[in-house]
């Protein structure tokens, strides 16, 4: 068989898939599918049959608009995926949405849609290659050793996180990084020379980068001569531009903007199976020789991973401990050892930070989840997230823990997302909570994969003080709770603090933020483990029943304590709630919700420094808020406390309020 008919298989199912749909994007597909079939079928080492092989090279498209060239790969190379779910291309339900997703459809590694978000989780799962392979692998045991594959086109390298992240690949010399360019200069407006002139090539040099060129798309043994090469650097990353004509095959839509993101047209399918020399009229037709084909390129990846357990079972045998070790970290149950931990769980005893507390449990943690490893975006000092003891990753350390992102945010977080994506590794990330704001995207897509990403989050009010409202938080919290599945945490004190952090190490598919303190927090006499339920009761009124209840989140906590005592000393049966976490609370049953916010007590009042929004649902109607309606000034953290009302005495006035 014609290898070309191979190719030309890939490109005749994603035309048929956007087509059925009347929706997609069918001009990557046809003028990337060469580049595809030969990266897959000759370089990259991948088992159909089981597709969480650890050990397996990954393909991330960075590029996720064309999925469809993604479906047909699947299909084709035997993964879980049959003709029918192509059928149903971006149907209600369906295996084949409009862009990848992770968890949900076989083989793929990473979700995205985003442009550039797949480069950033390449670039994780590259280092978290290279740091595993250094601290597991032995002489004669190479038991992390795979490649990361990243095909982008021209709009993920406008984005401004692909040089956040590529940067960071250069440094760190992440030589089993291989990015492949579809360049093909059009994007939805027309030609890319609209607003992208630089030369990428040496751009690429300059981060650190091997560079290389493939001018024909078309070339099946060029591109394979250049991914060959860039496997022979074993000092760098590798970035190889591969020229190609976007929707390829069709002369009226051939390098044209409008071969993006629109459906061809029936008539022009039909002059693509002609141009293609595609004998079969039929849709989503593939003949039986080009199914065998693919069968017999599966093989290979089954005998690669036959080999690779053969090796680790050698390996367990000679390094048992080493094994057990690995086999922990690659399950994820190390984390569940701290729920008995007396140690981990013993009370504070004097005023901190909780941004201080959050870094000694770093440091507890760390020996007893092995396989954490994390940092900050340049504020590792600050953000109290250094690993004491533990060395710094870089190109000659691969083995280190501590991970300096530089000032990187938005690509911090997308290669932690990476790193959690490759396994045997749990993360965290960190810095100042207004900058949330340039971790946002890649939270969200932390989220929506249901990967159980760590963003420590310090500075987190108005206690920042003099630096000003530039670095003051109000609207972030509020921003971060309304995203689904994401646990926010707003620790009070050292318990709440460990109670976040062993809620964030034990959780399989929700990320959490941790909210810190920059200044110092007082021990919250009543505060408990019952903090894993989000919102619990930590100043009970005096009586049957409370008259007002007073609801709070971190440093306000211990001001709600103080009004309700001065509340108290008037007669009034006051209630303090500890709400650490609004999105684990919104999860408890109905009885115990109602056990600490009884639906008959409709005098509330909420107490953060931040944005009333996240609060409403809890406040009522008939209840008040003492919070930010409008941003910070620059003054010690202290004045700004009595400026915006979050004292005991303007807390209780609130309260009183609603008793006239």
């Amino acid at each position: 068989m014609d290898v070309k008919t191979a190719v030309n298989a890939i490109r005749i199912l994603s035309a048929d898939q956007v087509q059925r749909a009347n929706s997609g994007h069918p001009g990557l597909p046809l003028g990337a599918a060469p580049i595809a079939y030969e990266l897959w079928a000759n370089h990259m080492i991948h088992n159909p049959r089981n597709p969480k092989w650890i050990n397996r090279d990954r393909f991330i498209l960075s590029a996720g608009h064309g999925s469809s060239m993604l479906y047909s790969l699947l299909h084709l190379f035997g993964y879980d995926l049959p003709l029918s779910e192509l059928k149903r291309f971006r149907q209600l339900d369906s295996l084949t949405p409009g862009h990848p997703e992770y968890g949900h459809t076989t083989g793929v590694e990473a979700t995205t849609g985003p442009l550039g978000a797949g480069l950033g989780m390449a670039v994780g799962m590259a280092l978290a290659e290279k740091h595993l392979a250094k601290r597991y692998n032995r002489d004669g045991y190479n038991v992390f050793d795979h490649y990361t594959y990243a095909l982008c086109g021209d709009g993920c390298l406008m984005e401004g996180i692909s040089y956040e992240v590529l940067s960071l690949a250069g440094t760190l010399g992440l030589d089993k990084l291989i990015v492949l360019y579809d360049s093909n200069s059009i994007t939805i407006e027309g030609s890319t020379d609209l607003a992208f002139t630089e030369d990428v090539t040496k751009r690429f040099e300059a981060m650190g980068f091997q560079t290389l060129e493939v001018s024909d798309g078309n070339d099946l043994a060029a591109v394979g001569r250049a991914i060959e090469e860039a496997k022979s650097d074993k000092s760098r990353p590798s970035f190889i531009k591969i020229t190609t004509v976007i929707g390829y095959g069709v002369p009226a839509k051939a390098g044209k903007a409008s071969a993006h993101g629109e459906p061809l047209g029936e008539e022009n399918v039909k002059i693509l199976r002609e141009s293609l020399g595609w004998k079969y009229d039929e849709p989503f037709y593939v003949p039986e020789e080009v199914y065998q084909h693919y069968n017999e390129l599966t093989a290979k990846g089954a005998a690669s991973e036959d080999a690779w357990d053969k090796m680790f079972a050698a390996y367990s045998e000679a390094y048992p401990e080493l094994s057990a070790e690995l086999d922990a970290c690659l399950n994820g149950s190390n984390a569940a050892k701290l729920e008995n931990d007396e140690n981990y769980w013993q009370k504070g005893t004097k005023a901190n930070a909780t941004r201080n507390i959050s870094g000694n449990i770093i440091n507890y943690v760390k020996d007893v989840v092995t396989e954490l490893i994390g940092g900050s975006a340049d504020l590792g000092p600050s953000n109290k997230t250094v690993m004491k003891d533990e060395a710094s990753l870089s190109k000659d350390t691969p083995e280190g823990r501590n991970i300096h992102f530089g000032v990187r945010e938005l690509g911090m977080t997308a290669i932690a997302n990476g790193i959690l994506l490759h396994g045997g590794l749990r993360t965290y990330i960190a810095t100042f909570l207004v900058f949330a704001d340039y971790m946002k995207p890649m939270l969200r897509l932390a989220s929506l994969m249901k990967i159980p990403q760590i963003a420590v989050l310090s500075h987190d009010s108005i206690g920042v003080g003099e630096d000003g409202p530039t670095h003051q938080p109000i609207e972030q919290l509020t921003m971060l709770r309304s995203m689904p599945n994401m646990n926010v945490w707003r620790p009070a004190d050292e318990t709440e603090t460990r109670v976040a952090w062993f809620s964030a190490l034990t959780q399989k598919e929700t990320p959490s933020c941790i909210a810190l303190s920059r200044q110092n927090l007082p021990v919250i006499e009543n505060s408990s483990k019952e903090a894993l339920k989000g919102a619990y009761i930590v100043h009970k009124e005096k009586g049957s029943a409370p008259d007002i209840i007073l609801m709070a989140s971190g440093s306000e906590l211990s001001i709600a304590i103080d009004a309700a005592k001065l509340l108290e000393s008037e007669g009034k049966a006051v209630r303090v709630v500890s709400v650490p976490c609004l999105d684990v609370f919104d999860k408890q049953s109905e009885e115990y919700k109602e056990s600490i916010l009884p639906s008959d007590c409709r005098k509330r009042v909420a107490v953060e420094a931040a944005s009333s929004v996240s609060w409403g649902k809890y406040v009522g109607l008939d209840g008040a808020y003492v919070t930010m309606n409008g941003f910070g000034e620059s003054a010690p953290a202290g004045e700004l406390f009595d400026r915006f009302g979050f004292t005991a005495q303007n807390v209780a006035a609130v309260a009183r309020s609603l008793f006239n």
